[in-house]
């Protein structure tokens, strides 16, 4: 969330970039709050400080036989006493009326992210491996029409068993999604990220800390049903992303300047539940409600953090650079930035099926598989993130940063697009082969059951 002192001495400049972010967030009316609250604190430690000195003299005033204007003092002090209560419980109603309203409240973008309105105004930086395409994008099927006919995507039995938006891998597509995640795993490794393997489920206290909560509720799976009120401890969420409980593990923690740069990386099974408009441009596995991620996580000084996030991209690219797949670097808008972001980059694979409207002029389209951003402390404010930039140093708030390495779906479509030959086969990337066993190319399998029977045979 954002600090209040700089909501209060800058309130212009939040609301320039509220508007810059096209949010709909009454500035005035918070304001407003932390005014009053500010006014009721500073009347409860007057009313303290009168009744501490009014206390004083009770004593005294018995001392030298002043019986009357001891009990004057005493009724003065229930008073003041009573008047305090008073002050107080508003002020409590007030301040957490105020942690509401800043839980609301979206990151400020850094100065340097181009303002716009929504995607279009993206700004596209650059392009990698365009220079020789191994695929005409006209020829090219789509990959659920050649995961379905390999018999390697079942999405009809994944809706059977759980519902829209879940699938089954089967055989090699198993297989290639394992080897995916480890290879991704393994390139993270040499950069120097410390594997974790977190929970699964997180507490209400968790989505609030990384800004799931309360903005994206709607979007996530809760267990135990959606009508729990309020949010507390003994709420779980389905991750959905490893974020969420990376980012935590050090939360109301303080660590030392020495522990930083921390570069942790996880590989997750996510839970979301929007899945987006039907059609063309969502068949098969691109947008689905459970799918597997490697995040990468930073923790950094916040001199370092914009560094930090060059860097995070590059890493991330590195996993599409050895598998060979083209892709573009966007820098995000101010108004498509995600909630709690100050900075943002995406990578977008190429997948050259489905020629879309605004695909590329090779044909096909862009899939988002990471998102590189910076939060500063956004997120640390929120889960009490600090460190020590020395030992006798009071604690400062850090920067946490953090990327998709990457998200597989998208992956897998872009490897079978890009990588399928005019047989109907599927090249298997030669970065990923040590991790299928050497195998070379994907063929498919029989199919099971009277499914893969014809018309006649079934009759």
């Amino acid at each position: 969330m954002l600090d209040r002192t700089y909501l209060r001495e800058h309130a212009a400049e939040v609301r320039e970039a509220l508007a810059n972010r096209g949010a709909d967030v009454d500035l005035d009316a918070v304001l407003a709050i932390d005014e009053e609250w500010r006014e009721l604190k500073a009347r409860g430690d007057d009313l303290r400080h009168e009744r501490n000195q009014v206390s004083s003299r009770i004593g005294q005033l018995k001392q030298e036989g002043n019986e009357e204007a001891a009990q004057e003092a005493i009724d003065r002090s229930s008073e003041l006493k009573a008047d305090l209560e008073e002050v107080e419980a508003r002020a409590g109603e007030l301040e957490a009326e105020l942690e509401e309203a800043m839980l609301e409240i979206p990151q400020v973008p850094d100065e340097s992210v181009p303002v716009g309105a929504d995607e279009s105004d993206n700004v596209e930086h650059r392009r990698w491996g365009f220079d020789d395409l191994r695929v005409d994008a006209d020829a090219v099927t789509p990959h659920y029409e050649l995961g379905e006919e390999l018999d390697i995507i079942d999405e009809a039995r994944g809706a059977k068993t759980t519902g829209a938006g879940f699938y089954f891998l089967k055989g090699d597509g198993a297989r290639l999604e394992h080897a995916l995640i480890q290879f991704m795993l393994d390139v993270h490794r040499e950069q120097g990220y410390v594997d974790l393997f977190p929970p699964i489920p997180v507490k209400s206290t968790s989505m609030q800390g990384t800004g799931q909560l309360p903005k994206f509720a709607d979007d996530a799976y809760r267990l135990g049903g959606d009508n729990l009120e309020p949010y507390d401890d003994e709420d779980l969420w389905l991750c959905p992303t490893a974020e969420v409980p990376v980012t935590n593990m050090y939360a109301e923690e303080i660590l030392l300047k020495d522990d930083l740069p921390l570069k942790h990386q996880a590989y997750t099974p996510n839970f979301r539940r929007e899945a987006g408009e039907h059609g063309t441009k969502t068949r098969g596995i691109v947008r689905v409600h459970q799918f597997n991620k490697v995040e990468l996580v930073n923790f950094v000084e916040p001199e370092t953090s914009y560094d930090r996030l060059e860097g995070l991209l590059e890493e991330a690219e590195e996993v599409l650079q050895r598998l060979e797949l083209p892709y573009r670097i966007l820098e995000l808008c101010t108004g498509d930035l995600t909630f709690a972001s100050a900075k943002t980059y995406d990578i977008e694979v190429w997948a050259p099926a489905d020629d879309l409207e605004d695909g590329p002029e090779e044909g096909g389209r862009w899939l988002e598989v990471s998102s590189a951003s910076n939060f500063e402390d956004f997120q640390a404010r929120r889960a009490g993130l600090r460190y020590r930039p020395e030992r006798h140093e009071s604690a400062e708030y850090l920067h946490t940063l953090n990327a998709s390495g990457l998200a597989l779906p998208r992956v897998m479509v872009a490897i079978l697009e890009y990588y399928q030959n005019d047989d109907g086969t599927v090249t298997i990337p030669e970065a990923l082969r040590p991790y299928m066993g050497g195998q070379e190319v994907i063929e498919g399998h029989g199919k099971v059951g009277e499914a893969a029977l014809g018309a006649g045979e079934r009759e």
